[in-house]
C-alpha cells in the first residue's frame, strides 16, 4: 500500500510528526517496534510529563547547549507557545512551575500520552505496533518505502525517522535509526551521555559516608585542568554510592564528559559552593562569629546548624582542623582554608554512568546534512529526521521535549508536501 508519509517511532517526535502530517487528510503510517506508544514520554518529568518550557525563545535556545541555534527555523513553525496552545486546544490544562516548566494540571504523563495517541487515531493515521523496521528502501537518490523485520513492505515517497537516541533503552531507544541514516550517506557525530549522573572514587564517596545527602540551592562548577571554570549551575544535588547526581549535576554532566575527552585526562574537578550567595569573607566572618558566640562548644557542634552535618568532619579534616577544637584555639589560616572549602569543595570525577543510563543522548545525525526549515535530509530526497536522533540536546526541564515536538511537527508538515 502507498502512503503519503511513514513515521518510524512513536515517541514525542513521532507522535507529533504523525499529527502534523495527517492534519489535512494525508495517508500516514506510524510504525513502532514496541507494544505501546509514547513510552519515554510516559516516564518523563518524574511521571508527570514536562511538556515544554515557557521561557522566551532566546532563553529556551540557551538551555539547549547542544546545537540549540539550529532550532530557530523549526521554532518559526512550531515553538513552545504553540505547544502550550496545541495541548490546551486538545483539552489538556497546563500549569507553570519553577523555571518555566509546563506540566499537565492532572500531574499525570498518561494524560498527555493518551491525548496524543487519540489525536493520531482521530486523524486516521494507521498505527502498527510490534513492527520493528529492518531498513528504509532507497532508489535513485530518494526514499521509496520501508521494510519491516517480518518482511512486510510499505511504499511511500516520504519517511520520517523518529526512532530516538540510545538513552533509556527500555523505552525502545536503542539507536536503530543511525544505521538507516548512514545507509543514506549521513554521518553520525560521536554519541555520548548527557543529563547523566557523574562517577567519583573520592574517599568520601567510596566510604559512602555522604550517600543520600541532598544539598539545596548550592552551586556546582566544572573546572578545566588549569583551574578555570567551564560552567556553573545553581540548584539542588545529591551524593550517591557511586558519585553525585541531581538537577545541577545532570546539567553539568555534558561539560564533564566533553572536558575528559578534550583534555585527555583521567579525571576532572567539579566544585561545590555551599553558600553561593555569600562571599568567602562573609563565610569566614559568620563562622568565626558563631564559634565566638558559643566559645565553649567544639567547632564541630557549633557548625551543625550552618553546614550539612554529614560534610562537617570532611570539611574540618581537609582544612586541617581537629573537630574537638573550640573558639579560643582556632588557627586563623586553617579557618580561612575552611571558608575557602565551604565556597569551593572539590570533587574529582572520572566519568559518568553509561549512555543507556543517561536521560538524553548527545551527538547524532550531523545537522549540516539536514535542512533546518523542513527537517529533510540534504542527501536523500524524502528522508526526514526529528527528535533525539538528531545532534541536538538540552538540559532537563522541558527543553528536549520542546525540540522533539518542534522538529517532529516540522518534519510531519513538510513530508506530505513532497
Amino acid at each position: 500500500m502507498q502512503y503519503d508519509a511513514i513515521v518510524i517511532g512513536g515517541g514525542s517526535a513521532g507522535l507529533m510528526a504523525s499529527i502534523a502530517a495527517s492534519k489535512d487528510g494525508a495517508k500516514v503510517l506510524l510504525l513502532d517496534k514496541g507494544d505501546k506508544l509514547g513510552r519515554k514520554l510516559g516516564i518523563s518529568g518524574g511521571g508527570r510529563c514536562n511538556v515544554t518550557n515557557n521561557k522566551d525563545l532566546d532563553e529556551l535556545i540557551k538551555h539547549i547547549p547542544g546545537n540549540g541555534r539550529f532550532l530557530h527555523s523549526t521554532f518559526a513553525n512550531f515553538n513552545n507557545k504553540d505547544i502550550i496552545a496545541f495541548f490546551e486546544n486538545l483539552g489538556i490544562a497546563l500549569k507553570e512551575e519553577d523555571n518555566g516548566r509546563m506540566f499537565p494540571v492532572s500531574d499525570k504523563a498518561k494524560t498527555v500520552v493518551d491525548t496524543l495517541v487519540n489525536q493520531v487515531r482521530n486523524q486516521g493515521v494507521k498505527i502498527m505496533l510490534n513492527a520493528p523496521v529492518d531498513h528504509i528502501m532507497y532508489g535513485e537518490g530518494k526514499v521509496t518505502g520501508v521494510r519491516t523485520k517480518s518482511g512486510e513492505t510499505f511504499r511511500s515517497r516520504s519517511v520520517i525517522v523518529a526512532s530516538g537516541g540510545k538513552s533509556v533503552p527500555q523505552t525502545g531507544s536503542t539507536g536503530d535509526g543511525y544505521a538507516w541514516a548512514e545507509k543514506a550517506g549521513h554521518s553520525i557525530t560521536e554519541l555520548f551521555p548527557t543529563e547523566v549522573p557523574l562517577t567519583s572514587n573520592e574517599p568520601f564517596i567510596t566510604s559512602k559516608e555522604l550517600q543520600g545527602l541532598s544539598l539545596r540551592d548550592v552551586a556546582l562548577s566544572v573546572m578545566n585542568p588549569k583551574g578555570k571554570q567551564i560552567i556553573q549551575h545553581q540548584g539542588d544535588m545529591l551524593f550517591t554510592h557511586f558519585g553525585i547526581s541531581g538537577p545541577i549535576v545532570l546539567r553539568c554532566s555534558q561539560f564533564v564528559v566533553k572536558a575528559l575527552k578534550q583534555f585527555g585526562t583521567g579525571n576532572i574537578e567539579v566544585a561545590i559552593d555551599l553558600m553561593p550567595d555569600k562571599s568567602k569573607d562573609e563565610v569566614y566572618k559568620e563562622t568565626m562569629r558563631l564559634t565566638e558566640l558559643e566559645s565553649k562548644k567544639t567547632i564541630k557542634n557549633v557548625l551543625k546548624g550552618y553546614l550539612p552535618e554529614k560534610m562537617i568532619p570532611i570539611l574540618l579534616q581537609k582544612a586541617g582542623l581537629p573537630d574537638s577544637l573550640t573558639y579560643d584555639n582556632i588557627p586563623k589560616q586553617d579557618w580561612i582554608a575552611l571558608s575557602q572549602l565551604i565556597k569551593h569543595f572539590p570533587i574529582r570525577v572520572y566519568g559518568s554512568l553509561s549512555i543507556e543510563d543517561a536521560f538524553v543522548t548527545g551527538g547524532g545525525i550531523n545537522l549540516k546534512e539536514v535542512d533546518p526549515k523542513t527537517m529533510q535530509s540534504k542527501l536523500m530526497d524524502g528522508l526526514y529526521f526529528c527528535g533525539e536522533i538528531l545532534d541536538i540536546h538540552g538540559y532537563t526541564g522541558g527543553y528536549n521535549i520542546t525540540a522533539a515536538f518542534s522538529t517532529g511537527y516540522t518534519a510531519g508538515l513538510h513530508a506530505v508536501l513532497q
